[in-house]
Protein backbone atom coordinates (compact mmCIF):
# COMPACT_ATOMS: atom_id res chain seq x y z
CA UNK A 1 0.00 0.00 0.00
CA UNK A 2 1.22 3.14 -0.78
CA UNK A 3 0.61 5.37 1.89
CA UNK A 4 0.47 9.61 1.08
CA UNK A 5 0.99 12.17 4.07
CA UNK A 6 -0.36 15.87 3.28
CA UNK A 7 1.22 18.08 5.96
CA UNK A 8 2.47 21.30 6.87
CA UNK A 9 4.90 19.89 9.63
CA UNK A 10 8.81 20.90 8.71
CA UNK A 11 10.78 17.87 7.54
CA UNK A 12 15.06 17.60 7.03
CA UNK A 13 17.29 15.33 5.58
CA UNK A 14 20.54 14.14 7.63
CA UNK A 15 22.69 11.42 6.14
CA UNK A 16 19.93 10.05 3.67
CA UNK A 17 16.93 9.44 6.97
CA UNK A 18 14.24 12.29 6.90
CA UNK A 19 13.49 13.56 10.04
CA UNK A 20 10.50 15.74 11.87
CA UNK A 21 9.03 17.26 15.18
CA UNK A 22 9.40 13.80 17.46
CA UNK A 23 5.74 13.56 18.59
CA UNK A 24 4.63 13.63 15.42
CA UNK A 25 7.00 11.30 13.16
CA UNK A 26 6.67 8.54 16.09
CA UNK A 27 2.95 8.67 15.45
CA UNK A 28 3.51 8.32 11.51
CA UNK A 29 5.57 5.48 12.78
CA UNK A 30 2.76 3.64 13.78
CA UNK A 31 0.58 4.14 10.45
CA UNK A 32 3.49 3.29 8.31
CA UNK A 33 3.68 -0.04 9.82
CA UNK A 34 0.46 -0.97 7.99
CA UNK A 35 1.92 0.14 4.65
CA UNK A 36 4.56 -0.37 2.11
CA UNK A 37 5.38 2.88 0.99
CA UNK A 38 5.09 6.38 2.12
CA UNK A 39 4.38 9.24 0.16
CA UNK A 40 5.07 12.54 2.03
CA UNK A 41 4.59 15.82 0.75
CA UNK A 42 5.09 18.50 3.07
CA UNK A 43 8.45 21.64 3.55
CA UNK A 44 11.59 20.23 3.93
CA UNK A 45 13.11 22.93 5.28
CA UNK A 46 15.38 21.85 8.58
CA UNK A 47 19.38 21.46 8.15
CA UNK A 48 19.97 19.88 11.40
CA UNK A 49 18.32 17.34 14.21
CA UNK A 50 17.82 18.30 17.57
CA UNK A 51 16.85 16.93 20.88
CA UNK A 52 12.77 17.32 19.87
CA UNK A 53 13.74 15.63 16.42
CA UNK A 54 13.20 11.82 15.12
CA UNK A 55 14.05 10.28 11.81
CA UNK A 56 11.18 8.17 10.17
CA UNK A 57 11.60 4.64 10.73
CA UNK A 58 10.17 3.42 6.97
CA UNK A 59 13.11 2.93 4.41
CA UNK A 60 10.55 3.36 1.40
CA UNK A 61 9.52 6.72 1.47
CA UNK A 62 9.38 8.85 -1.59
CA UNK A 63 9.51 12.55 -0.23
CA UNK A 64 8.17 15.22 -2.28
CA UNK A 65 9.30 18.80 -1.33
CA UNK A 66 6.67 22.05 -1.20
CA UNK A 67 7.40 25.37 0.11
CA UNK A 68 6.15 26.74 3.33
CA UNK A 69 2.92 28.31 3.25
CA UNK A 70 2.34 31.49 5.51
CA UNK A 71 -0.49 34.49 5.35
CA UNK A 72 1.24 36.80 7.81
CA UNK A 73 2.94 40.06 5.84
CA UNK A 74 2.68 41.05 2.64
CA UNK A 75 5.33 39.56 1.07
CA UNK A 76 4.49 35.95 2.92
CA UNK A 77 0.69 36.65 1.35
CA UNK A 78 2.75 37.60 -2.13
CA UNK A 79 4.75 33.98 -1.91
CA UNK A 80 1.64 32.32 -1.35
CA UNK A 81 -0.02 32.85 -4.49
CA UNK A 82 2.82 32.23 -6.64
CA UNK A 83 3.62 29.10 -4.61
CA UNK A 84 -0.07 27.30 -4.67
CA UNK A 85 -0.36 25.94 -7.95
CA UNK A 86 2.72 24.60 -7.69
CA UNK A 87 1.58 22.84 -4.24
CA UNK A 88 -1.81 22.24 -5.29
CA UNK A 89 -0.29 20.13 -8.44
CA UNK A 90 2.47 18.28 -6.00
CA UNK A 91 -0.60 17.56 -4.01
CA UNK A 92 -2.30 16.02 -6.67
CA UNK A 93 -0.03 14.08 -8.02
CA UNK A 94 0.77 12.45 -5.03
CA UNK A 95 -2.58 11.49 -4.24
CA UNK A 96 -3.15 10.12 -7.61
CA UNK A 97 -0.19 7.65 -6.60
CA UNK A 98 -1.13 6.76 -3.44
CA UNK A 99 -3.48 3.65 -2.50
CA UNK A 100 -4.68 5.82 0.87
CA UNK A 101 -4.72 9.08 1.67
CA UNK A 102 -3.85 10.93 5.00
CA UNK A 103 -4.24 14.74 5.48
CA UNK A 104 -2.56 16.53 8.52
CA UNK A 105 -4.94 19.60 9.82
CA UNK A 106 -5.51 21.94 10.66
CA UNK A 107 -3.02 24.10 8.84
CA UNK A 108 -2.62 26.11 5.29
CA UNK A 109 -1.22 22.83 3.58
CA UNK A 110 -4.22 20.78 4.97
CA UNK A 111 -6.44 23.52 3.51
CA UNK A 112 -5.36 22.74 -0.22
CA UNK A 113 -4.97 18.90 1.12
CA UNK A 114 -8.86 19.14 1.61
CA UNK A 115 -9.62 20.85 -1.68
CA UNK A 116 -7.53 18.39 -3.71
CA UNK A 117 -8.81 15.38 -2.00
CA UNK A 118 -12.81 16.51 -3.52
CA UNK A 119 -11.61 14.99 -6.91
CA UNK A 120 -10.39 11.27 -5.11
CA UNK A 121 -13.97 10.57 -3.98
CA UNK A 122 -13.47 6.72 -3.97
CA UNK A 123 -10.02 6.81 -2.60
CA UNK A 124 -10.35 5.56 1.22
CA UNK A 125 -8.84 8.66 3.52
CA UNK A 126 -7.93 9.33 6.97
CA UNK A 127 -7.58 12.91 8.36
CA UNK A 128 -5.95 13.75 11.81
CA UNK A 129 -7.50 17.39 12.84
CA UNK A 130 -4.59 17.70 16.00
CA UNK A 131 -6.35 21.38 16.59
CA UNK A 132 -9.28 22.24 18.66
CA UNK A 133 -12.81 20.87 17.00
CA UNK A 134 -15.24 22.54 19.55
CA UNK A 135 -17.21 23.70 16.67
CA UNK A 136 -18.60 26.86 19.19
CA UNK A 137 -14.84 28.17 19.32
CA UNK A 138 -13.41 31.02 17.94
CA UNK A 139 -10.67 29.75 14.86
CA UNK A 140 -9.31 31.17 11.64
CA UNK A 141 -10.83 31.44 8.82
CA UNK A 142 -9.18 28.51 7.30
CA UNK A 143 -9.46 26.14 10.11
CA UNK A 144 -13.62 26.63 9.94
CA UNK A 145 -13.36 26.19 6.17
CA UNK A 146 -11.65 22.81 6.46
CA UNK A 147 -13.61 21.82 9.54
CA UNK A 148 -16.70 22.18 7.06
CA UNK A 149 -15.00 20.13 4.52
CA UNK A 150 -14.10 17.59 6.46
CA UNK A 151 -17.14 17.40 7.89
CA UNK A 152 -19.64 17.15 4.84
CA UNK A 153 -20.33 13.89 3.80
CA UNK A 154 -20.97 15.07 0.44
CA UNK A 155 -18.22 16.64 -0.67
CA UNK A 156 -15.72 14.17 1.66
CA UNK A 157 -16.17 10.57 0.62
CA UNK A 158 -14.76 7.61 2.06
CA UNK A 159 -12.98 9.48 4.69
CA UNK A 160 -12.24 9.33 8.50
CA UNK A 161 -11.72 12.52 10.55
CA UNK A 162 -9.68 11.57 13.48
CA UNK A 163 -11.09 14.32 16.16
CA UNK A 164 -9.79 15.11 19.75
CA UNK A 165 -13.44 15.19 21.88
CA UNK A 166 -16.83 14.10 21.15
CA UNK A 167 -19.12 16.71 19.87
CA UNK A 168 -23.07 17.17 19.29
CA UNK A 169 -24.04 17.26 15.49
CA UNK A 170 -20.97 15.64 13.88
CA UNK A 171 -21.30 14.21 10.45
CA UNK A 172 -20.29 10.17 10.16
CA UNK A 173 -17.12 11.19 8.66
CA UNK A 174 -15.98 12.29 12.33
CA UNK A 175 -13.82 10.21 14.49
CA UNK A 176 -13.39 10.93 18.41
CA UNK A 177 -9.81 10.04 18.72
CA UNK A 178 -7.00 10.40 21.03
CA UNK A 179 -3.10 10.61 21.11
CA UNK A 180 -0.36 8.40 23.55
CA UNK A 181 3.08 8.71 24.60
CA UNK A 182 3.54 5.68 26.85
CA UNK A 183 3.19 2.31 25.87
CA UNK A 184 1.76 -0.66 28.54
CA UNK A 185 5.17 -1.45 29.78
CA UNK A 186 5.30 1.97 30.75
CA UNK A 187 2.84 1.30 33.55
CA UNK A 188 5.61 1.01 36.45
CA UNK A 189 4.13 2.59 39.54
CA UNK A 190 4.22 6.00 41.13
CA UNK A 191 4.26 6.80 45.05
CA UNK A 192 1.93 9.10 46.55
CA UNK A 193 2.97 12.52 46.33
CA UNK A 194 3.69 14.72 49.48
CA UNK A 195 3.16 18.17 48.91
CA UNK A 196 4.62 19.15 52.77
CA UNK A 197 8.52 19.23 51.79
CA UNK A 198 8.48 21.27 49.01
CA UNK A 199 6.28 22.39 45.37
CA UNK A 200 7.20 21.00 42.06
CA UNK A 201 5.28 22.61 38.50
CA UNK A 202 6.26 22.35 35.52
CA UNK A 203 5.71 23.58 32.39
CA UNK A 204 5.86 22.02 28.87
CA UNK A 205 4.96 23.37 25.57
CA UNK A 206 6.27 26.00 23.25
CA UNK A 207 7.09 29.42 24.80
CA UNK A 208 4.19 31.44 22.56
CA UNK A 209 1.46 33.61 23.62
CA UNK A 210 -0.96 30.55 22.93
CA UNK A 211 0.82 28.60 25.30
CA UNK A 212 0.49 31.53 28.18
CA UNK A 213 3.60 30.28 30.01
CA UNK A 214 3.57 33.69 31.90
CA UNK A 215 0.62 32.85 33.27
CA UNK A 216 1.95 29.55 34.66
CA UNK A 217 4.73 32.22 36.52
CA UNK A 218 2.41 34.01 37.90
CA UNK A 219 0.83 31.30 39.70
CA UNK A 220 3.90 30.25 41.07
CA UNK A 221 4.92 33.38 41.93
CA UNK A 222 1.71 34.03 44.33
CA UNK A 223 2.53 30.91 45.52
CA UNK A 224 6.12 31.19 46.34
CA UNK A 225 4.78 34.45 48.57
CA UNK A 226 3.85 31.79 51.39
CA UNK A 227 5.95 28.72 50.11
CA UNK A 228 9.43 29.22 50.00
CA UNK A 229 10.34 25.80 49.18
CA UNK A 230 8.96 25.79 45.54
CA UNK A 231 9.78 25.83 42.06
CA UNK A 232 8.31 25.77 38.13
CA UNK A 233 10.69 24.38 35.44
CA UNK A 234 9.45 24.89 31.96
CA UNK A 235 10.60 23.05 28.79
CA UNK A 236 10.46 24.58 25.69
CA UNK A 237 11.68 27.40 23.52
CA UNK A 238 9.49 30.37 21.49
CA UNK A 239 9.51 33.50 20.66
CA UNK A 240 8.62 34.63 24.64
CA UNK A 241 12.17 33.43 25.37
CA UNK A 242 13.56 36.86 26.20
CA UNK A 243 10.06 37.83 27.68
CA UNK A 244 10.14 35.58 30.01
CA UNK A 245 13.52 35.63 30.86
CA UNK A 246 13.34 39.40 31.86
CA UNK A 247 10.53 38.93 33.58
CA UNK A 248 12.60 36.30 36.17
CA UNK A 249 14.96 38.53 36.71
CA UNK A 250 13.10 41.73 37.52
CA UNK A 251 11.11 39.69 39.93
CA UNK A 252 14.29 37.91 41.63
CA UNK A 253 12.74 34.39 40.75
CA UNK A 254 15.73 32.95 39.81
CA UNK A 255 15.92 30.50 42.08
CA UNK A 256 11.91 29.83 41.67
CA UNK A 257 11.46 29.50 38.07
CA UNK A 258 13.69 27.56 35.74
CA UNK A 259 13.75 27.82 31.78
CA UNK A 260 15.53 24.70 30.61
CA UNK A 261 15.03 25.00 26.81
CA UNK A 262 13.77 22.13 24.66
CA UNK A 263 15.04 18.76 26.43
CA UNK A 264 14.24 14.54 25.53
CA UNK A 265 11.23 12.64 26.59
CA UNK A 266 13.38 10.84 28.94
CA UNK A 267 14.60 14.27 30.76
CA UNK A 268 10.82 15.53 30.51
CA UNK A 269 9.51 11.62 31.77
CA UNK A 270 11.67 11.92 35.15
CA UNK A 271 10.35 15.82 35.46
CA UNK A 272 7.01 14.86 35.35
CA UNK A 273 7.69 12.05 38.03
CA UNK A 274 9.31 14.41 40.77
CA UNK A 275 6.44 17.06 39.71
CA UNK A 276 3.35 17.82 41.45
CA UNK A 277 1.83 19.97 38.90
CA UNK A 278 1.93 20.20 35.41
CA UNK A 279 0.16 23.45 34.16
CA UNK A 280 -1.00 24.72 31.00
CA UNK A 281 -2.60 28.06 30.62
CA UNK A 282 -3.49 27.04 26.62
CA UNK A 283 -5.68 29.52 25.14
CA UNK A 284 -6.22 26.40 22.76
CA UNK A 285 -5.81 22.97 22.21
CA UNK A 286 -6.36 19.87 20.59
CA UNK A 287 -5.76 17.04 22.43
CA UNK A 288 -3.14 18.73 25.05
CA UNK A 289 -0.46 15.91 24.95
CA UNK A 290 1.25 17.16 28.37
CA UNK A 291 -1.48 16.97 30.46
CA UNK A 292 -2.05 12.95 29.51
CA UNK A 293 2.27 12.91 29.98
CA UNK A 294 1.91 14.34 33.26
CA UNK A 295 -1.21 12.65 34.45
CA UNK A 296 0.32 9.29 33.17
CA UNK A 297 3.26 9.97 35.81
CA UNK A 298 0.31 10.98 38.36
CA UNK A 299 1.27 14.61 38.21
CA UNK A 300 -2.14 16.53 38.58
CA UNK A 301 -2.96 18.63 35.71
CA UNK A 302 -4.22 22.35 36.48
CA UNK A 303 -5.32 23.76 32.60
CA UNK A 304 -8.01 25.82 30.85
CA UNK A 305 -11.28 24.32 29.97
CA UNK A 306 -10.39 24.53 26.45
CA UNK A 307 -11.44 21.81 23.62
CA UNK A 308 -11.50 18.48 25.17
CA UNK A 309 -10.10 19.45 28.67
CA UNK A 310 -12.82 19.03 30.54
CA UNK A 311 -13.28 15.58 29.51
CA UNK A 312 -9.87 14.80 30.03
CA UNK A 313 -10.34 16.53 33.87
CA UNK A 314 -13.69 15.20 34.09
CA UNK A 315 -14.78 18.54 35.14
CA UNK A 316 -12.13 19.18 38.02
CA UNK A 317 -12.25 15.77 39.65
CA UNK A 318 -8.97 14.55 38.10
CA UNK A 319 -7.36 18.13 37.98
CA UNK A 320 -7.53 21.87 38.23
CA UNK A 321 -9.50 24.10 35.70
CA UNK A 322 -8.06 27.75 35.54
CA UNK A 323 -10.31 30.52 35.41
CA UNK A 324 -7.54 33.10 34.24
CA UNK A 325 -8.70 35.12 37.75
CA UNK A 326 -5.42 34.29 39.51
CA UNK A 327 -6.81 34.78 43.01
CA UNK A 328 -9.51 32.30 42.30
CA UNK A 329 -6.57 29.90 40.97
CA UNK A 330 -4.77 30.60 43.10
CA UNK A 331 -7.28 29.76 45.98
CA UNK A 332 -8.18 26.17 44.24
CA UNK A 333 -4.49 25.05 43.79
CA UNK A 334 -3.80 25.61 47.80
CA UNK A 335 -6.90 24.01 48.77
CA UNK A 336 -4.89 21.33 47.26
CA UNK A 337 -1.39 22.23 48.84
CA UNK A 338 -3.51 22.12 52.23
CA UNK A 339 -4.83 18.74 51.88
CA UNK A 340 -2.51 15.94 50.64
CA UNK A 341 -5.22 13.22 50.82
CA UNK A 342 -7.62 15.15 48.40
CA UNK A 343 -4.40 15.87 46.12
CA UNK A 344 -3.37 12.55 45.85
CA UNK A 345 -7.32 10.87 45.23
CA UNK A 346 -7.59 13.29 42.35
CA UNK A 347 -3.65 12.43 40.73
CA UNK A 348 -4.49 8.84 41.23
CA UNK A 349 -7.35 9.21 39.56
CA UNK A 350 -5.59 11.35 37.22
CA UNK A 351 -2.94 8.42 36.28
CA UNK A 352 -5.44 6.05 35.55
CA UNK A 353 -7.37 7.51 33.30
CA UNK A 354 -4.46 8.66 31.14
CA UNK A 355 -2.85 5.15 31.43
CA UNK A 356 -5.72 4.06 29.07
CA UNK A 357 -4.48 5.43 26.36
CA UNK A 358 -0.98 4.15 25.33
CA UNK A 359 0.74 3.92 22.32
CA UNK A 360 -0.31 -0.04 22.04
CA UNK A 361 -4.20 1.04 21.83
CA UNK A 362 -3.31 3.95 19.91
CA UNK A 363 -1.91 1.29 17.61
CA UNK A 364 -4.75 -1.24 17.58
CA UNK A 365 -6.94 1.73 16.78
CA UNK A 366 -4.54 2.62 13.87
CA UNK A 367 -4.95 -0.90 12.64
CA UNK A 368 -9.06 -0.89 12.39
CA UNK A 369 -8.96 2.16 10.26
CA UNK A 370 -6.58 0.15 7.46
CA UNK A 371 -9.13 -2.85 8.13
CA UNK A 372 -12.34 -0.85 7.53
Amino acid sequence: MKFAIITHVLHGNVDGRYFAYAPYVREMNIWAKYVDKLIIVAPLTLKNKTSISFNYEKDEIKFIPINELSAIGFKSKLNAIIYIPKIVFAIYRAMKEADHIHLRCPGNIGLLGCMVQLFFPNKPKTAKYAGNWDPNTTQPLSYKIQKWILNNTFLSKNITVLVYGEWNGQSKNIKPFFTATYSEVDKISVESKTLQNGLKFIFVGTLSEGKNPLYAINIVEEISKRHSNISLNIFGNGQLSPELEKYIETNKLENVVFLNGNQSLDIIKKAYIDSHFVILPSKSEGWPKVLAEGMFWKCLPIATPVSCVLNMLDNGNRGVLLTMNLIDDVAKIYELIENDQLYNKKAQSAMHWSRNYTSDFFEKEIKKLFLK
